[in-house]
């Protein structure tokens, strides 16, 4: 039997992973895709809110600004590409400064840090801006981090400290025993003391297998530009410095420009409510619309630099709050569900606060004496001197062959990530690992080697790898010697 068996890998489930292998407890993890944080955690905007927005006293407001604490420490325990380069919240027209003075109050309130600016002091900071500009609140605590990196280190930690993972397998059902849960899946049954519903778009089904709940999820979608590193060879300049926003309405934070961690640009996101909760589809006409409302704002975005757009869905509670609490009727099972933005900073609190106090007082477990909060740190070539570099690739030949072009990815790179104890089984997962094929050929030029490597390390022939989920083999079969 398990201790524990937490229902999705996404950020949150992986934090929850990782707080509770503080502990000594046997915890399964189980999720339906071929990787973690391959849903929402994967397409959102990458930024680490501050917490200015949430209205006072909620789980968002409380989760949002705990985690922001914490992220500096977690991103260099983690291993995780974070910068601290505030937010910037834009009023266009007269009539909305009050809106930022609110929003000033608001911030107070949550103890974030932040300054209303005068036009002059938004020019002067971010001179990209639209010179229209009326006013903005300047939050500093806010920032940019890897969305990819964050939620696969921190499982990678969880299984490092003893966490088990079962990728690619599907809850069906779970049935409450009075001692135990029985949870089915598409290839087995297992029996837990505690069950984490941390299953994101699905949460909510999950939650009616416990009880009638008062609250449902809607998948709102969001589509999202992507543009090359456009100003990486300008020493010191940045195209905006800070993360740009509009004051947000009813729908959101709106529509945001952005740097990422990796010197790319995101534009985005819509929001549009889907009833699919796997449509990521994209359309001309929203991201038409993007583009507009982030022009205003931006006027001289070079859209010409586009490499991509993307859309991802978050899960929008019906009661516009995290629900982090345990089943009113099964006490042992645990919802946390509507984590919408602002989520994936939230994610490092709320797996504290799930392991500590509502897993801990359940079950009251020993300390993990093995338990050790960092992983192994990742060899990244491009961060050194070139000196430093030089004496890498002679001590590993691998590290001076690039694999990836485009994002400068090496091959002992992709060797370090193939050989963790988090698995790395599709193309996709070692995109987001490594960026290799994240670049401006999209992976045109590396994706056979990607696949070749894939291929070799887990033994299998190359049309038996996925780009991501089942069925999406990209190698269709073996050219025939001498074929016409």
């Amino acid at each position: 039997m398990h201790d524990v068996i937490i229902i999705g890998a996404g950020a949150v489930g992986s934090f929850i992973a990782r707080s509770l292998s503080a502990y000594k407890l046997h915890t399964l993890v189980i999720e339906k895709e071929t990787d973690v944080g391959d849903v929402t955690s994967m397409a959102n905007s990458a930024i680490a809110h501050s917490g200015y927005d949430p209205v006072p006293g909620t789980n968002k407001a409380k989760f949002n600004v705990l985690g922001n604490k914490m992220m500096p420490e977690v991103c260099k325990d983690l291993d995780v590409e974070f910068e601290m380069n505030g937010t910037l919240t834009l009023a266009l027209y007269e009539e909305q400064l009050p809106m930022l003075k609110e929003l000033s109050e608001r911030a107070k309130q949550n103890g974030v840090e932040a300054h209303i600016l005068s036009p002059e002091e938004v020019l002067a900071r971010e001179p990209n801006i639209t010179k229209d500009v009326k006013g903005a609140l300047f939050c500093p605590t806010g920032g940019i981090v890897n969305p990819f990196t964050l939620t696969s280190h921190a499982m990678e930690n969880a299984m490092d400290n003893g966490v088990e993972l079962h990728l690619m397998e599907a809850v069906l059902n779970v049935e409450d025993k009075g001692d135990r849960f029985i949870v089915k899946t598409n290839k087995a049954e297992y029996e837990a003391k505690v069950v984490i519903n941390a299953a994101g778009l699905s949460s909510d089904k999950f939650a009616k297998m416990m009880d009638d709940i008062t609250w449902h999820i809607t998948p709102r979608k969001g589509q999202y530009y992507v543009l090359n590193h456009f100003d990486k060879d300008l020493p010191g300049k940045k195209f905006v410095n800070a993360v740009v926003f509009p004051l947000p309405s009813e729908k959101g934070k709106g529509i945001l420009v952005s740097r990422t961690t990796s010197g790319n640009y995101i534009v985005g996101p819509s929001s549009e409510p889907v009833d699919d909760i796997a449509d990521v589809s994209t359309d001309s006409m929203t991201l038409a619309n993007v583009k507009a409302q982030a022009t205003a704002m931006v006027p001289g975005i070079p859209f010409g630099e586009q490499i991509r757009v993307y859309a991802g869905n978050r899960s929008t509670p019906s009661n516009h709050d995290f629900i982090i609490e345990p089943s009113k009727n099964h006490p042992h099972f645990i919802n946390v569900a509507g984590i919408e933005s602002p989520g994936l900073v939230s994610s490092p609190a709320i797996g504290e606060y799930v392991a500590k106090e509502l897993v801990y007082p359940i079950l009251k477990p020993e300390k993990n004496p093995n338990f050790k909060k960092t992983i192994k740190p990742y060899i990244k070539p491009l961060n050194l001197s070139l000196e430093e570099r030089n004496a890498l690739i002679k001590k590993n030949p691998d590290y001076g062959e690039m694999v990836c072009n485009c994002e400068r990815v090496s091959l002992g790179e992709i060797e370090d990530a193939l050989n963790r104890s988090l698995p790395c089984m599709t193309v996709k997962a070692l995109k987001k690992r490594t960026r290799a094929g994240f670049g401006k050929c999209q992976g045109g030029f590396c994706q056979p080697n990607v696949i070749r490597l894939l291929a070799e390390r887990y033994g299998v022939e190359p049309m038996e790898v996925l780009y991501d989920k089942a069925d999406s083999e990209i190698v269709l079969s073996k050219a025939t010697k001498g074929a016409k």
